[in-house]
């Protein structure tokens, strides 16, 4: 149940609900929005919905909530959330991209595509330390050493990170080095890393399950959200279909369709989903015409050598040519770069 207090409630009304909730074993979460606060009531439901909640000072109105994700809905928070990435708004007013190598191969390859997306214009790194590979004789990623190289990048040209993480047990480590966590599409049902990421205090990227639903994909998030992380990013990378044209499909409908469902910022990866460089530019293009709040892209200085997705990893010039068309088309949306 969601417990929608009075623009005029004070802080010990708020407080008496909060008591009232856990007096009959329930967990209080509370949310404050510009106008008004709301309180998300976990526990028994019929318990709860037997209390006259309205009677109670400051309390405007009690609604039952029929989604399976509470916090994450609108119903608990109206207003968006906006999430720092290390001083960058994600959410905001405005549109923000994040560029760099999937994977961190070396100390020179990482440099050369960090300093191409910086002058690019792109406000957050991504490269990848951990990665997860189908097959287990692919690269798995250099572990801590491209951690340290990617604090080593954000320390000299002033960029923010974001790196994966794979296991509950590395997710102290990646915490300590990166600015944001992602959880990848192999990883959104893992259920305790999901907790694991919630307890920590950095914000978490989380990519849809190529084969899940939008409602479980917001579940997952709650996973997060629950343990009081409220700092997340849902990141659509595209879902497997019947379709081969393309590694993945992008569901361009879940912008719009989680911007109704949910608060949390939405971001479109449209280097995963195409899987193809010459879809990346078209399908960034959707992603900001669909309302998206940013957009995640694989640069590589030499693609033609990656060792990891360099089918779909765009040349710094290529890169940059992006960044113009979606600078343009940002602006005319009134989300300039």
């Amino acid at each position: 149940m969601i417990i929608v207090m009075k623009r005029d409630a004070t802080p010990d009304d708020v407080t008496g609900v909060v008591e009232r909730l856990r007096s009959i074993g329930c967990e209080a979460h509370v949310s404050e929005g510009q106008i008004q606060t709301v309180i998300g009531a976990i526990g028994d439901r019929d318990v709860i919905s037997r209390l006259p909640w309205e009677a109670m000072p400051g309390v405007e109105r009690a609604v039952p909530v029929v989604r399976p994700f509470k916090f994450v809905s609108r119903d608990f928070q109206p207003t968006d959330t906006v999430v720092d990435v290390g001083g960058v708004q994600v959410g905001g007013e405005r549109f923000v991209v994040v560029a760099g190598p999937c994977a961190v191969e070396s100390r020179d390859q990482l440099f050369r595509t960090a300093e191409a997306v910086v002058e690019a214009g792109a406000r957050i790194l991504r490269g990848d330390a951990f990665k997860p590979r189908t097959s287990p004789y692919s690269f798995q990623g250099l572990g801590e050493q491209g951690l340290q190289l990617l604090a080593e990048v954000r320390d000299k040209l002033g960029i923010p990170f974001v790196a994966e993480v794979l296991d509950p047990r590395d997710v102290g480590l990646v915490s300590s080095y990166a600015d944001m966590l992602r959880v990848g599409t192999r990883n959104m049902a893992n259920f305790t890393l999901l907790q694991e990421v919630g307890r920590q205090p950095k914000p978490v990227q989380l990519k849809r399950g190529f084969t899940a639903t939008i409602e479980e994909w917001l579940n997952a998030a709650e996973y997060i959200y629950k343990e009081g992380n409220h700092q997340i990013v849902l990141v659509e990378r595209g879902i497997r279909t019947f379709e081969t044209a393309a590694r993945n499909t992008l569901d361009i409908t879940a912008v719009p369709v989680l911007k109704r469902l949910s608060h949390l910022p939405v971001m479109v990866d449209p280097s995963h989903s195409g899987g193809r460089r010459d879809l990346v530019l078209p399908l960034a293009r959707a992603g900001v015409a669909a309302g998206a709040d940013g957009i995640m892209v694989d640069v590589h200085p030499a693609p033609d050598t990656a060792l990891v997705d360099g089918a779909q990893a765009l040349l710094p010039d290529d890169f940059a040519e992006l960044m113009d068309q979606v600078a343009r088309l940002a602006a005319a949306m009134n989300r300039p770069l």
